[in-house]
C-alpha cells in the first residue's frame, strides 16, 4: 500500500498518535484541507487516541458567568469587550450566596468542573484571594472540580489559587501569535502565555485552546494546536466563532461542519492524551452532525456559553447518549440518576435535570 494511500496515512497518524507521537506539519495540513480523506474515517482516526484515553465517557462543563461585560479589555469577538455594542446586560460579581448556588445547580446537573468566569483584565490579588475563599467553600459543598478564568495573572495570584484548592486556570490563546493584534490591542500573546505558565510554576493544570472562525488560516490553526503541545496544556477548548450583533470580529464564512470536525481532529492528533472539549458554537456550526464531536473530543459545556445561549441539559445529555456515549459526571449527579432510576421504575418521578445558565443572547445560527 502506497504511503500516500489516505488509509494508510490515517492508520500511521492514529499509531503516532497513540504512541504520543505529534504529526507533522505535511500531515497536520493534510487533516485540514485533504481533499482524498473523508471525513468519517478521518473520524475514526481520532478516536482511536480519546478512546485510549478516555473510553467513551464524556466530561461535562458548565460555565458561570460571575461577572459581565464592564471590561477595559477590546477582544473583537467577545460581546463584553469595552468597544462592543452587543446588547447586554452588565453586572458586577455576583454574590457569594449566587456563586454558591449556581456550583449546587452544576453539580446536580452532572458536571465535571465548574467554572467561573469572570470578565477584565485581570484580578487584584484580593480580589484573588476573594475567589479562593470561594472555591474552597465549592469544594468543600460539592464533590466537583473548579476552574477558574479571569484573564492576566502572575505568581503571586496563581499561589493563592493554588492554596486554595483550584483545579485549572484558563486563559485561552485563542489565535497564532502572528494574528493575535489582528482580534486584540490591549494585551499580547505573551501575555497569555505568561499567565499560563504563572498556573503551571505553582501545580495548577492550565486550560487553553482556540477560537476558530476568525479569518486565520490552516497554519494558524496548526500553529496554535502545537503550541499547546508545547505549553502541555491537559485541557483544550476548541471553539467555533458565535457571531454577535455589535462585535468587531464576525463570522468569517469558514465554518462549516466538516471544517469544525477537522479541527476538532487536528488537536486530538497533536495533543493524544489531552481533554478536548468541543466548546462555544457547537450547536449553531456543527447542527446535525454534533454527536461526530464526541469521536476527537470526549468533554463539552452544556447550558450556555457566558453571554450566549446553548442547548438544554437535557438535550445534551440525550444526543451523548444517543450516540453511545455516557456522561462522565460527579457523584452527586449519579446518586440522582441512581434516584431517578428508581422513582421511573415505580412510575413517580417527576423530576427534571436543573439548568443554571443566565446566558443572555442566542444569536441566529450562521451558514458558511
Amino acid at each position: 500500500m502506497s504511503s500516500q494511500d489516505p488509509i494508510a496515512r490515517l492508520a500511521r497518524l492514529t499509531r503516532n498518535a497513540l504512541d504520543g507521537l505529534a504529526p507533522s506539519q505535511e500531515e497536520a495540513t493534510w487533516v485540514l484541507e485533504g481533499m482524498d480523506v473523508e471525513l468519517l474515517p478521518l473520524l475514526q482516526a481520532a478516536y482511536e487516541p480519546r478512546r485510549k484515553k478516555f473510553g467513551k465517557k464524556v466530561m461535562v462543563h458548565v460555565l458561570n458567568n460571575v461577572q459581565n461585560g464592564l471590561c477595559p479589555e477590546d477582544c473583537g469577538y467577545c460581546a463584553q469587550n469595552k468597544d462592543s455594542k452587543a446588547a447586554l446586560r452588565k453586572y458586577a460579581m455576583k454574590s457569594d450566596e449566587a456563586i454558591l448556588a449556581e456550583a449546587e445547580v452544576a453539580a446536580k446537573a452532572g458536571a465535571t468542573r465548574y467554572c467561573m468566569v469572570f470578565s477584565g483584565r485581570g484580578p487584584t490579588v484580593d480580589r484573588a484571594r476573594r475567589i479562593g475563599e470561594l472555591i474552597r467553600e465549592i469544594k468543600l459543598r460539592h464533590p466537583i472540580e473548579v476552574c477558574l478564568s479571569a484573564g492576566l495573572m502572575g505568581d503571586e495570584h496563581a499561589a493563592i489559587l493554588k492554596e486554595a484548592g483550584l483545579d485549572r486556570l484558563n486563559h485561552n490563546l485563542n489565535t497564532s501569535e502572528r494574528r493575535y493584534d489582528a482580534i486584540t490591542s490591549t494585551h499580547t500573546y505573551a501575555d497569555r502565555v505568561a499567565t499560563l505558565m504563572a498556573a503551571k510554576r505553582n501545580g495548577i493544570e492550565s486550560c487553553s485552546g482556540m477560537i476558530v472562525g476568525m479569518g486565520e488560516e490552516t497554519a494558524d490553526l496548526i500553529e496554535v494546536a502545537f503550541k499547546l503541545r508545547e505549553l502541555e496544556v491537559p485541557s483544550i477548548p476548541v471553539n467555533f466563532l458565535i457571531p454577535i450583533a455589535g462585535n468587531q470580529v464576525q463570522h468569517d464564512g469558514s465554518l462549516t461542519p466538516e471544517r469544525c470536525l477537522r479541527a476538532l481532529c487536528l488537536m486530538r492528533f497533536v495533543n493524544p492524551t489531552a481533554e478536548i472539549r468541543v466548546a462555544a458554537g457547537r450547536e449553531g456550526h456543527l447542527r446535525g452532525l454534533q454527536a461526530l464531536a464526541l469521536y476527537p473530543a470526549n468533554s463539552l459545556f452544556v447550558d450556555g456559553y457566558l453571554t450566549t445561549k446553548g442547548d438544554p441539559v437535557e438535550e445534551t445529555y440525550a444526543m451523548i447518549r444517543d450516540a453511545g456515549f455516557e456522561v462522565d459526571g460527579n457523584d452527586t449527579y449519579h446518586e440522582i440518576q441512581a434516584r431517578l432510576a428508581a422513582e421511573s421504575a415505580r412510575g413517580e418521578s417527576q423530576f427534571r435535570i436543573p439548568g443554571g445558565s443566565d446566558q443572555l443572547l442566542r444569536p441566529e445560527v450562521v451558514r458558511a
